[in-house]
Protein backbone atom coordinates (compact mmCIF):
# COMPACT_ATOMS: atom_id res chain seq x y z
CA UNK A 1 0.00 0.00 0.00
CA UNK A 2 2.88 2.35 0.78
CA UNK A 3 4.30 1.77 -2.72
CA UNK A 4 1.08 2.09 -4.70
CA UNK A 5 -0.98 4.38 -2.50
CA UNK A 6 -3.81 1.85 -2.48
CA UNK A 7 -6.40 1.88 0.28
CA UNK A 8 -6.85 -1.23 2.41
CA UNK A 9 -10.47 -2.36 2.50
CA UNK A 10 -11.01 -4.77 5.42
CA UNK A 11 -12.99 -7.81 4.24
CA UNK A 12 -15.29 -7.90 7.27
CA UNK A 13 -13.96 -6.29 10.47
CA UNK A 14 -14.81 -2.65 9.82
CA UNK A 15 -18.07 -0.74 10.36
CA UNK A 16 -17.95 0.62 6.80
CA UNK A 17 -17.56 -2.86 5.33
CA UNK A 18 -20.42 -4.14 7.48
CA UNK A 19 -22.61 -1.24 6.37
CA UNK A 20 -21.78 -1.88 2.72
CA UNK A 21 -22.61 -5.56 2.99
CA UNK A 22 -25.80 -4.63 4.77
CA UNK A 23 -27.12 -3.07 1.56
CA UNK A 24 -27.88 -6.65 0.47
CA UNK A 25 -30.77 -6.55 2.94
CA UNK A 26 -32.16 -3.44 1.27
CA UNK A 27 -31.95 -5.16 -2.12
CA UNK A 28 -33.84 -8.14 -0.72
CA UNK A 29 -36.65 -5.99 0.67
CA UNK A 30 -36.84 -3.84 -2.46
CA UNK A 31 -36.96 -6.81 -4.85
CA UNK A 32 -39.56 -8.68 -2.80
CA UNK A 33 -41.65 -5.59 -2.18
CA UNK A 34 -41.50 -6.26 1.55
CA UNK A 35 -39.54 -8.09 4.22
CA UNK A 36 -39.21 -11.89 3.96
CA UNK A 37 -40.19 -14.21 6.79
CA UNK A 38 -36.77 -15.88 7.02
CA UNK A 39 -33.29 -14.96 5.78
CA UNK A 40 -30.56 -17.63 5.83
CA UNK A 41 -26.97 -16.42 5.45
CA UNK A 42 -23.46 -17.88 5.39
CA UNK A 43 -21.09 -16.80 8.15
CA UNK A 44 -17.35 -16.38 7.59
CA UNK A 45 -15.73 -13.32 9.07
CA UNK A 46 -19.17 -12.06 10.02
CA UNK A 47 -19.41 -8.81 8.07
CA UNK A 48 -22.21 -9.90 5.77
CA UNK A 49 -24.48 -11.30 8.46
CA UNK A 50 -23.79 -8.34 10.74
CA UNK A 51 -24.78 -5.86 8.05
CA UNK A 52 -27.87 -7.72 6.86
CA UNK A 53 -29.14 -8.50 10.35
CA UNK A 54 -28.59 -4.93 11.57
CA UNK A 55 -30.66 -3.55 8.69
CA UNK A 56 -33.47 -6.09 9.09
CA UNK A 57 -33.62 -5.82 12.87
CA UNK A 58 -34.28 -2.11 12.52
CA UNK A 59 -36.72 -2.22 9.61
CA UNK A 60 -38.21 -5.73 9.79
CA UNK A 61 -37.88 -7.05 13.36
CA UNK A 62 -40.35 -9.84 12.64
CA UNK A 63 -37.99 -11.47 10.11
CA UNK A 64 -36.23 -14.57 11.44
CA UNK A 65 -32.48 -14.67 10.82
CA UNK A 66 -30.30 -17.77 10.51
CA UNK A 67 -26.51 -17.70 10.22
CA UNK A 68 -24.78 -20.85 8.99
CA UNK A 69 -21.11 -21.68 9.57
CA UNK A 70 -19.09 -24.64 8.28
CA UNK A 71 -18.64 -27.05 11.17
CA UNK A 72 -14.90 -27.12 10.57
CA UNK A 73 -14.51 -23.36 11.04
CA UNK A 74 -17.25 -22.18 13.39
CA UNK A 75 -15.55 -19.05 14.72
CA UNK A 76 -18.77 -17.09 15.39
CA UNK A 77 -20.19 -20.03 17.32
CA UNK A 78 -17.01 -20.22 19.39
CA UNK A 79 -17.13 -16.48 20.08
CA UNK A 80 -20.77 -16.48 21.19
CA UNK A 81 -20.12 -19.41 23.52
CA UNK A 82 -16.92 -17.88 24.95
CA UNK A 83 -18.35 -14.39 25.31
CA UNK A 84 -15.88 -12.84 22.88
CA UNK A 85 -13.87 -13.57 19.73
CA UNK A 86 -11.44 -16.47 20.06
CA UNK A 87 -8.85 -17.83 17.65
CA UNK A 88 -9.54 -21.40 16.55
CA UNK A 89 -6.44 -23.57 16.70
CA UNK A 90 -7.50 -25.83 13.85
CA UNK A 91 -9.94 -25.32 10.99
CA UNK A 92 -11.04 -27.21 7.89
CA UNK A 93 -10.22 -24.86 4.98
CA UNK A 94 -12.56 -26.57 2.52
CA UNK A 95 -15.30 -23.93 2.71
CA UNK A 96 -12.63 -21.36 1.93
CA UNK A 97 -14.92 -18.36 1.66
CA UNK A 98 -16.05 -18.89 5.26
CA UNK A 99 -13.07 -20.67 6.83
CA UNK A 100 -12.02 -17.94 9.26
CA UNK A 101 -10.02 -18.71 12.40
CA UNK A 102 -11.28 -15.66 14.30
CA UNK A 103 -14.53 -13.79 13.85
CA UNK A 104 -14.25 -10.04 13.49
CA UNK A 105 -14.66 -7.88 16.59
CA UNK A 106 -17.14 -5.56 14.88
CA UNK A 107 -19.40 -8.36 13.54
CA UNK A 108 -19.27 -10.19 16.87
CA UNK A 109 -20.38 -7.09 18.78
CA UNK A 110 -23.22 -6.54 16.33
CA UNK A 111 -24.53 -10.10 16.55
CA UNK A 112 -24.18 -10.15 20.33
CA UNK A 113 -26.19 -6.94 20.67
CA UNK A 114 -28.85 -8.27 18.30
CA UNK A 115 -29.37 -11.38 20.41
CA UNK A 116 -27.90 -14.09 18.17
CA UNK A 117 -28.29 -17.52 19.79
CA UNK A 118 -26.21 -20.64 19.14
CA UNK A 119 -28.30 -23.74 18.46
CA UNK A 120 -25.45 -26.19 17.82
CA UNK A 121 -21.72 -26.11 18.38
CA UNK A 122 -18.58 -28.23 18.21
CA UNK A 123 -19.27 -30.08 21.47
CA UNK A 124 -22.50 -31.47 20.00
CA UNK A 125 -22.98 -34.02 17.19
CA UNK A 126 -23.05 -32.54 13.71
CA UNK A 127 -26.49 -31.79 12.36
CA UNK A 128 -27.63 -34.75 10.27
CA UNK A 129 -31.41 -34.46 10.75
CA UNK A 130 -33.89 -31.66 11.43
CA UNK A 131 -33.19 -30.74 15.04
CA UNK A 132 -33.96 -27.06 15.47
CA UNK A 133 -36.88 -24.78 14.80
CA UNK A 134 -37.04 -21.22 13.56
CA UNK A 135 -38.52 -20.36 17.00
CA UNK A 136 -41.10 -18.00 15.58
CA UNK A 137 -40.94 -14.50 14.10
CA UNK A 138 -37.85 -12.49 14.91
CA UNK A 139 -35.62 -15.39 15.98
CA UNK A 140 -31.88 -15.03 15.38
CA UNK A 141 -30.04 -18.35 15.26
CA UNK A 142 -26.45 -19.35 14.54
CA UNK A 143 -25.80 -22.95 13.56
CA UNK A 144 -23.24 -24.99 11.67
CA UNK A 145 -23.39 -27.48 8.82
CA UNK A 146 -21.06 -30.34 7.98
CA UNK A 147 -18.84 -29.75 4.94
CA UNK A 148 -20.25 -32.88 3.32
CA UNK A 149 -23.76 -31.42 3.45
CA UNK A 150 -22.39 -28.28 1.81
CA UNK A 151 -20.99 -30.39 -1.04
CA UNK A 152 -24.34 -32.13 -1.50
CA UNK A 153 -26.07 -28.73 -1.67
CA UNK A 154 -23.53 -27.51 -4.27
CA UNK A 155 -24.20 -30.51 -6.50
CA UNK A 156 -27.98 -30.21 -6.13
CA UNK A 157 -27.87 -26.49 -6.96
CA UNK A 158 -25.93 -27.24 -10.13
CA UNK A 159 -27.87 -30.32 -11.22
CA UNK A 160 -31.37 -29.06 -10.38
CA UNK A 161 -31.13 -25.28 -10.78
CA UNK A 162 -28.08 -24.70 -12.98
CA UNK A 163 -26.56 -22.57 -10.21
CA UNK A 164 -22.79 -22.76 -9.74
CA UNK A 165 -22.12 -21.91 -6.11
CA UNK A 166 -18.88 -21.84 -4.19
CA UNK A 167 -18.80 -23.84 -0.92
CA UNK A 168 -19.47 -20.78 1.24
CA UNK A 169 -22.30 -19.80 -1.09
CA UNK A 170 -24.04 -23.14 -0.59
CA UNK A 171 -24.00 -22.96 3.23
CA UNK A 172 -27.41 -21.33 3.48
CA UNK A 173 -29.06 -23.79 1.09
CA UNK A 174 -27.48 -26.74 2.93
CA UNK A 175 -29.16 -25.59 6.15
CA UNK A 176 -32.66 -25.38 4.69
CA UNK A 177 -33.62 -29.00 5.26
CA UNK A 178 -32.79 -28.62 8.96
CA UNK A 179 -35.07 -25.64 9.50
CA UNK A 180 -38.68 -26.04 10.59
CA UNK A 181 -40.27 -23.28 8.53
CA UNK A 182 -43.99 -22.59 8.43
CA UNK A 183 -45.64 -23.49 5.10
CA UNK A 184 -46.14 -20.49 2.85
CA UNK A 185 -43.24 -18.56 4.36
CA UNK A 186 -41.06 -16.36 2.19
CA UNK A 187 -37.48 -17.57 2.63
CA UNK A 188 -34.33 -15.97 1.23
CA UNK A 189 -31.03 -17.86 1.03
CA UNK A 190 -27.90 -15.87 0.25
CA UNK A 191 -25.94 -17.73 -2.46
CA UNK A 192 -22.60 -16.72 -3.96
CA UNK A 193 -20.21 -18.26 -6.46
CA UNK A 194 -17.27 -16.00 -7.16
CA UNK A 195 -14.63 -18.31 -5.74
CA UNK A 196 -15.83 -21.55 -7.31
CA UNK A 197 -13.13 -23.75 -8.86
CA UNK A 198 -14.30 -26.57 -11.15
CA UNK A 199 -11.09 -28.50 -10.49
CA UNK A 200 -12.41 -29.14 -6.96
CA UNK A 201 -15.50 -31.01 -8.09
CA UNK A 202 -13.83 -34.38 -7.59
CA UNK A 203 -13.36 -33.57 -3.90
CA UNK A 204 -16.85 -32.07 -3.71
CA UNK A 205 -18.41 -35.27 -5.06
CA UNK A 206 -16.31 -37.39 -2.69
CA UNK A 207 -17.34 -35.40 0.39
CA UNK A 208 -20.97 -35.50 -0.69
CA UNK A 209 -20.94 -39.29 -1.09
CA UNK A 210 -19.42 -39.68 2.38
CA UNK A 211 -22.05 -37.33 3.84
CA UNK A 212 -24.86 -39.29 2.17
CA UNK A 213 -23.51 -42.55 3.59
CA UNK A 214 -22.68 -43.97 0.17
CA UNK A 215 -18.87 -43.96 0.39
CA UNK A 216 -16.88 -45.89 3.00
CA UNK A 217 -13.26 -46.85 3.52
CA UNK A 218 -11.78 -49.95 5.11
CA UNK A 219 -8.44 -51.51 5.96
CA UNK A 220 -8.67 -55.14 4.88
CA UNK A 221 -6.04 -57.76 5.69
CA UNK A 222 -5.93 -60.02 2.63
CA UNK A 223 -4.28 -63.45 2.61
CA UNK A 224 -1.42 -63.44 0.11
CA UNK A 225 -2.73 -66.24 -2.05
CA UNK A 226 -4.28 -66.51 -5.52
CA UNK A 227 -7.98 -65.71 -5.69
CA UNK A 228 -8.18 -63.72 -2.43
CA UNK A 229 -9.44 -60.56 -4.10
CA UNK A 230 -11.89 -62.50 -6.27
CA UNK A 231 -13.41 -64.14 -3.17
CA UNK A 232 -13.73 -60.71 -1.57
CA UNK A 233 -15.61 -59.43 -4.61
CA UNK A 234 -17.88 -62.47 -4.77
CA UNK A 235 -18.57 -62.92 -1.06
CA UNK A 236 -18.49 -59.40 0.39
CA UNK A 237 -19.56 -56.86 -2.22
CA UNK A 238 -23.27 -56.39 -2.85
CA UNK A 239 -24.68 -56.43 -6.39
CA UNK A 240 -24.93 -52.60 -6.49
CA UNK A 241 -21.63 -51.89 -4.69
CA UNK A 242 -18.41 -50.80 -6.37
CA UNK A 243 -14.76 -50.71 -5.31
CA UNK A 244 -13.50 -47.19 -5.98
CA UNK A 245 -10.09 -47.57 -4.36
CA UNK A 246 -7.80 -50.53 -3.78
CA UNK A 247 -4.26 -49.93 -2.64
CA UNK A 248 -1.93 -52.16 -0.66
CA UNK A 249 -0.66 -50.30 2.39
CA UNK A 250 2.05 -52.83 3.12
CA UNK A 251 2.87 -55.95 1.17
CA UNK A 252 5.87 -58.16 1.82
CA UNK A 253 6.63 -61.81 2.45
CA UNK A 254 4.05 -62.12 5.22
CA UNK A 255 1.05 -64.40 4.86
CA UNK A 256 -1.31 -61.41 4.76
CA UNK A 257 -1.17 -57.88 3.38
CA UNK A 258 -3.24 -54.87 4.43
CA UNK A 259 -5.06 -52.96 1.69
CA UNK A 260 -6.95 -49.69 1.76
CA UNK A 261 -10.32 -50.33 0.14
CA UNK A 262 -12.91 -47.70 -0.82
CA UNK A 263 -16.44 -48.95 -1.45
CA UNK A 264 -19.35 -47.00 -2.90
CA UNK A 265 -22.70 -48.48 -1.95
CA UNK A 266 -25.71 -48.67 -4.20
CA UNK A 267 -27.80 -47.37 -1.27
CA UNK A 268 -26.85 -46.02 2.15
CA UNK A 269 -28.94 -48.60 3.99
CA UNK A 270 -26.76 -51.34 2.50
CA UNK A 271 -23.91 -50.63 4.94
CA UNK A 272 -25.14 -52.95 7.70
CA UNK A 273 -25.43 -55.87 5.26
CA UNK A 274 -21.94 -55.12 3.90
CA UNK A 275 -20.46 -55.12 7.41
CA UNK A 276 -22.21 -58.39 8.20
CA UNK A 277 -20.78 -60.01 5.07
CA UNK A 278 -17.34 -58.73 6.06
CA UNK A 279 -17.67 -60.33 9.49
CA UNK A 280 -18.71 -63.60 7.89
CA UNK A 281 -15.78 -63.58 5.46
CA UNK A 282 -13.16 -64.26 8.18
CA UNK A 283 -11.12 -61.32 6.91
CA UNK A 284 -9.70 -58.82 9.35
CA UNK A 285 -11.49 -55.56 8.49
CA UNK A 286 -11.30 -52.15 10.12
CA UNK A 287 -13.74 -49.45 9.06
CA UNK A 288 -12.19 -45.98 8.87
CA UNK A 289 -14.45 -43.41 10.49
CA UNK A 290 -15.09 -39.92 9.06
CA UNK A 291 -13.32 -37.34 11.19
CA UNK A 292 -10.41 -39.61 12.04
CA UNK A 293 -6.87 -38.42 11.18
CA UNK A 294 -6.54 -41.04 8.43
CA UNK A 295 -9.76 -39.86 6.80
CA UNK A 296 -8.30 -36.43 6.14
CA UNK A 297 -6.03 -37.95 3.51
CA UNK A 298 -8.94 -39.65 1.75
CA UNK A 299 -11.48 -36.83 1.30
Amino acid sequence: MARTGATMVPPFDDPRTVAGQGTIAKEIVDQLGGAPDVVVMPVGGGGCIAGISSYLRERAPQTSLVGVEPSGAASMTAALIAGGPVTLSDIDPFVDGAAVRRIGDVPYSALRSLGATVVSHASLPLITAPVFESSGPGAFLITQIDEGAVCTAMLELYQNEGVIAEPAGALAVAALEHLDIAPGSTVVCLVSGGNNDVSRYGEILERSLVHLGLKHYFLVDFPQEPGALRRFLDEVLGPEDDITLFEYVKRNNRETGAALVGIQLGAAHGLSALLERMRSSHLQVEQLEPGSPVYRYLT
